[in-house]
């Protein structure tokens, strides 16, 4: 394979391209529009052999984007932050019709104020509308994860719809090392795409029709079943893939993790800076480790519980607030996720990195220390956001 640099919207693209989409309907919002404009210019010169639909609005993207998959089209879109809220009413038809829609969303913080830079709080207000949602932390893995979509939505065991996850501007806008898979792999890999339920005028189906009391409970059920069942065909391809390409992919990935009193638990991008200062606090003799969400839905419950058998404390940094909840969404499924075992591990949560603002590899370190201090001042249900001018 050879190596080259890429902007991350652009791998995004190049991936949407090598799995050889056949509609592409969006909507330019920052810090996606590269991706879109990408795609668009591809379409124009002949390199992509696919309909691009420029639409008014996020909202008639994804409405666009169901009436291409129903019909059994290879479907791509791409939005961020407050897009990403005006699909979401949208977001539930194409899950509940399940509709195999791959979507990249460079998150983004919500208004207001308005910003256009990266946090989670988007991807949090869209976490329950059972699409399959992936993170990705540098720009290999952001190109690696969307053909990894298209397969794992597409199998017909699954055909739910699938986000990944990238970090607005830390990732979108960024110039990273990336190996491509060649055409021959991918198509190898990707199989053309066959709906088994598509819309056909000889074969008339219905698809999101009208349910009474007396029926939308035991759908929403199957629905339910069906969607966390998909992790299966997740762990399945994440193994096809990495045998094909050698990078391997898990629905919790751990750093350092041997031997680790504490751990420290992230999403995205800035898991590479944490990595920095959990090099640095093991070198000083300290039992620190890190572990990474990549799949946050459907949520992984064994390997999460796997990670942190062993620690005796877990620090969650949450890039979102839940508003007037007792911890940031993140931090919350987490207690939630080890509630059952009735485990001794200790939870802290901190929110940071809101509206982009970055955070350094010594102020991970702060924060793994001040989790260790509030832990022993018994302080574990306490929010706080970290580096907060006051």
């Amino acid at each position: 394979m050879k190596r080259i640099g890429m902007e991350g919207s652009f791998a995004i693209a190049e991936a949407a391209k090598l799995a050889d989409v056949d509609v592409v309907a969006a909507y330019p919002i920052t810090p996606q529009t590269h991706i879109v404009e990408r795609l668009a210019e591809l379409v124009a010169n002949g390199d992509l052999d696919a309909n691009y639909m420029p639409v008014e609005s996020e909202h008639s993207a994804m409405s666009a984007c169901l009436g291409a998959s129903a019909v059994g089209a290879r479907t791509f879109t791409a939005t961020a932050g407050q897009g990403l809220e005006l699909m979401h009413e949208v977001l539930y038809v194409a899950s509940s019709s399940r509709l195999p829609i791959v979507m990249a969303v460079a998150n983004r913080a919500l208004s207001g104020p308005l910003s256009v830079w990266g946090d989670h709080s988007d991807v949090m207000a869209a976490r329950d509308c059972s699409w399959i949602q992936l993170f990705a932390e540098n720009v290999q893995q952001a190109f690696d994860l969307v053909l990894c979509a298209f397969r794992i939505a597409e199998d017909p065991t699954v055909l739910f719809p699938a986000m990944v996850h990238i970090d607005g501007f830390h990732l979108s806008h960024m110039i990273e090392p990336l190996y491509l898979v060649e055409r021959e792999k991918v198509d190898e890999f990707l199989p053309k795409y066959h709906h088994p339920y598509a819309l056909d005028p000889d074969k008339p189906v219905t698809m999101g029709a009208f349910g009474p009391p007396n029926i939308y409970t035991e759908v929403k059920k199957s629905q339910d079943v069906a969607f966390r069942a998909s992790k299966k065909v997740i762990l399945q391809v994440w193994q096809t893939y990495g045998e094909l390409t050698g990078r391997h992919y898990s629905p919790v990935e751990s750093y350092k993790e041997e031997n680790a009193d504490v751990l420290l638990l992230t999403m995205g991008s800035f898991s590479e800076t944490a990595m920095m200062a959990i090099d640095k606090m093991r070198d000083e003799g300290q039992k620190v480790g890190l572990i990474r969400l990549r799949l946050w839905r459907p949520f992984p419950f064994d390997e999460f519980r796997q990670a942190v058998a062993r620690a005796k404390l877990l620090i969650v940094l949450d890039r979102a607030l839940s508003f007037g909840g007792p911890a940031g969404p993140v931090c919350s499924e987490i207690q939630s996720a080890l509630y059952p075992l009735k485990a001794r591990l200790e939870v802290v949560g901190f929110v940071g990195g809101l509206g982009g603002r970055d955070i350094a590899a010594e102020t991970f370190e702060d924060l793994i220390r001040r989790g260790i201090d509030k832990a022993k001042e018994g302080r574990h249900g306490e929010l706080e956001m970290i580096e907060v001018r006051e």
